[in-house]
């Protein structure tokens, strides 16, 4: 089966920068993905790459089994929705309807319930809406345009902490009744995470991290205690950080806890506490490998 996604030694440069280094991935449907990374980590410059909005310098880019660059049978298969957005001098209304010309699974149904959730004026300017209207206006069509590839570069720039859940609920509510692929680029990492069924992580344009969300989880622990226990329960295993303050000590350590590991930090009077899939991002973007997550993920 062609994945939906097929990227193979991507580079991208400018003249005095280089944005992407040798990213290689594939993406399957169904699947929500998150890209995930700081400010300037790439993650743009790739979306804007898998939408032909933009070339790679070097490698192999296919989408559905083709180059996207300037090809229609395959961008009216996808969309990618920005967080700097730029429309035309329309209003609510006209955009909606010259996005549902655009898109052959558009869903109308779809579109005016979102309208009215994010309370969207349909007969206002675009120009005059607010930056979280202009927001949601991004969200709205991304979801009704029901594209059998969906790109999300940080579609949530101006919402509160409401409609950005909103946003994840009814992106997760749609994804379940019509399946397809999904790429979401976020550094709201832990507010997303719930969604994700595989992470990418970019770092200074490098592909960092590539795993499927359920492999990572319980892969990293922080243990936190007397810092002789600590030292007893941590010895053998590969550790990420170790801080010692006093007689307390912390540190982040790989492989998966069985029950005889949590009976003896309870032994040792010892804290442990599962790694985020944020602070795991943020491992894998200071290491730039890949190596020992692999390994803790199969141990």
């Amino acid at each position: 089966m062609t994945p939906v996604i097929s990227v193979a030694g991507v580079e991208r440069r400018y003249r005095d920068h280089q944005a992407l280094t040798d990213v290689t991935f594939e993406i399957d449907t169904p699947c929500i993905t998150g890209l995930l990374g700081r400010n300037g980590a790439g993650k743009t410059t790739l979306l804007r790459i898998l939408a032909g909005q933009q070339f790679a310098t070097s490698g192999r880019v296919h989408v559905f089994g083709a180059g996207p660059l300037e090809n229609d049978a395959v961008l009216r298969r996808m969309i990618l929705v920005r967080e700097d957005q730029v429309y035309p001098d329309l209003r609510v209304r006209h955009a909606l309807t010259a996005a549902s010309l655009l898109y052959p699974n558009w869903d109308a149904g779809l579109a005016g319930t979102l309208l009215d959730a994010y309370e969207l004026p349909p007969n206002r300017p675009i120009k005059k809406l607010s930056r979280g209207m202009r927001t949601a206006l991004g969200i709205i069509i991304g979801l009704a345009a029901r594209a059998e590839l969906t790109l999300f570069d940080e579609p949530y720039a101006g919402l509160d902490a409401v409609a950005r859940t909103l946003f994840y609920d009814q992106l997760l509510a749609d994804y379940i009744a019509h399946p397809r692929c999904i790429v979401l680029s976020t550094h709201l990492i832990d507010e997303a995470a719930e969604l994700l069924d595989r992470v990418l992580v970019l770092d200074r344009g490098r592909l960092v991290l590539d795993a499927l969300t359920d492999d990572l989880r319980g892969t990293a622990t922080t243990v936190t205690g007397q810092a002789r226990g600590v030292e007893r329960f941590v010895a053998g295993r590969t550790t990420l950080s170790r801080r010692t303050m006093g007689t307390q000590a912390k540190a982040v350590m790989l492989g998966r806890l069985d029950e005889r590991d949590r009976e003896f930090a309870h032994h040792l009077n010892l804290r442990l506490e599962g790694l985020t899939l944020q602070q795991l991002a943020v491992h894998a973007a200071e290491h730039h490998d890949q190596s020992d997550l692999t390994a803790a993920r199969a141990s």
